[in-house]
């Protein structure tokens, strides 16, 4: 019972394993590695905040609004907001109000502003393009490793497959007195020898796959193949374009310039902006307010008069007696208050800079080096983009060459191999003559397979330049 439990327990692990194990097309890689990694997720953080940026530029040309309110309580000797008099009773009181003000004017500093923040938006985005296009690329050359490490394995078993056949046949002509004995045992240490390299393809296909993993930050451990890709390079042995023609291509259609570019005319809004503080500063400004105290008295008359004393004549004494209208006092309330206690104001408001330390003057200053800086940049991006393209062409055609020495050299291997086969097999040839052609033969197909994909992912480079494709 225990066995039959662990028998299925190995089989269901087993199966697991080999469900789990995912083959990854080129594409699915790609589109992977993009969305994990982290310099292209900093990218779009760095667009967000280029977006908050324009959105808060803009808003800044639009009129500000503040409302402020209070509610408090005075006691002992204090002032009645409603009557401006002193008072030593409990007093309660409220205010509201609210302030605006609209910039018209300040030698244009919010517009060029918006401007920049604009412009740097899509230098960000052009940043976010090129991010994107250093993954694909370093994803293909990964992908390519492992395409290439694959084949020589594949090179390598057949390899041993031959020399296993080969061994297997010497036996039976070494038992029947054909060949010498020594023969099986060169055959044997051969054997061995392809046998280690078999081992030794099989690790550096494992760390090419070690690294594609790392690139897109999985977990060593996660099971991993990729798909080979149907490649006929027998149609893309040509470069049609010149390294000047490939640069001329590249310059439109590469981010890195775009972004520079871009960024030469951000700091050119920069200066235009910053020259603004220059200039006098021309606003409007708006305010209301309202007031509420539970001190304030409202008299209401009720048609009676009563007689009271207002003075003394001058000289006689006599009594100066007017008749005072009766009625009552009470507390308004709070809205009626609120209604009857507002103000208003509106204002025009002019700042003229006439001297602030220099520092408007400074800021210009730093402003023009920081867009003379930019155009420095511009020129170094073209440089090197100028520099990458040509070492990339002259790349490409030593590839091309390599790759059609070597494919002659497999060619004339493989005819000088089966010659040597067919002698060795009739006796004509030692087993060193043998095991030479042979091991010739093997090293003309690695240096074939190693100029194949050399040439390939070189040509890629090339597409990628001209904004081309980069899939197979």
């Amino acid at each position: 019972m225990k066995r039959s439990i662990f028998f299925l327990c190995l089989v269901a692990g087993t199966a697991f394993g080999q469900q789990a194990k995912k083959t990854w097309t080129l594409r699915e890689l790609i589109d992977y590695a993009i969305a994990n990694n982290l310099a292209v997720k900093r990218s779009n953080y760095t667009v967000r905040t280029g977006e908050i940026n324009l959105l808060q530029s803009k808003m800044a040309m639009l009129p500000n609004l503040n409302a402020s309110g209070n509610y408090g309580i005075n006691w002992g000797r204090t002032i009645d907001p409603t009557t401006n008099i002193f008072t030593e009773n409990e007093v309660r009181n409220s205010n509201l109000s609210a302030t605006s003000s609209l910039l018209l004017w300040n030698g244009f500093r919010l517009f060029y502003s918006m401007k920049q923040n604009d412009t740097e938006l899509d230098a960000a985005n052009e940043d976010l393009i090129k991010a994107r296009n250093d993954v694909i690329l370093n994803v293909i050359t990964l992908y390519l490793n492992v395409v290439f490490n694959k084949e020589l394995n594949t090179v390598a078993q057949l390899q041993v497959k031959s020399t296993q056949e080969q061994l297997d046949r010497t036996r039976k002509l070494a038992e029947a007195g054909s060949v010498p004995v020594g023969d099986v045992l060169n055959l044997e240490a051969q054997l061995a020898t392809n046998e280690v390299n078999v081992v030794q393809q099989e690790n550096a296909l494992n760390l090419s796959l070690l690294q594609l993993k790392q690139a897109l930050q999985l977990p060593a451990s996660t099971p991993m193949d990729v798909e080979l890709p149907q490649v006929d390079i027998g149609n893309e042995t040509t470069i049609t374009k010149s390294a000047e023609e490939i640069y001329e291509v590249a310059t439109m259609a590469m981010p890195e310039i775009k972004a520079a570019e871009l960024r030469k005319r951000s700091s050119l809004y920069a200066f235009r902006s910053v020259k603004g503080n220059l200039y006098p500063r021309i606003s409007i400004n708006g305010n209301y307010n309202t007031v509420y105290s539970d001190q304030r008295q409202q008299f209401i008359p009720d048609g009676g008069t009563v007689p009271a004393t207002i003075g003394f004549v001058q000289g006689t004494g006599d009594l100066v007696v007017r008749n005072t209208p009766t009625g009552t006092f009470f507390v308004p309330s709070i809205g009626d208050q609120f209604r009857d206690n507002r103000g208003r104001s509106v204002g025009l408001n002019v700042q003229i800079p006439l001297f602030n330390g220099l520092q408007a003057r400074s800021a210009v200053q730093r402003a023009a080096i920081s867009r003379d800086l930019a155009d420095i940049s511009a020129i170094e991006v073209q440089n090197q983009l100028r520099q990458t393209v040509e070492t990339a062409y002259n790349n490409a055609i030593a590839a091309l060459k390599t790759y059609n020495s070597t494919e002659k050299q497999v060619k004339a291997r493989d005819e000088a191999f089966r010659m040597t086969k067919q002698r060795y097999n009739l006796g004509a040839v030692n087993f060193v003559d043998y095991q030479v052609a042979e091991n010739n033969l093997y090293q003309a197909q690695s240096d074939l397979l190693r100029a194949k994909y050399e040439f390939i992912f070189r040509k890629k480079v090339l597409d990628f330049y001209q904004g081309l494709p980069l899939g197979f």
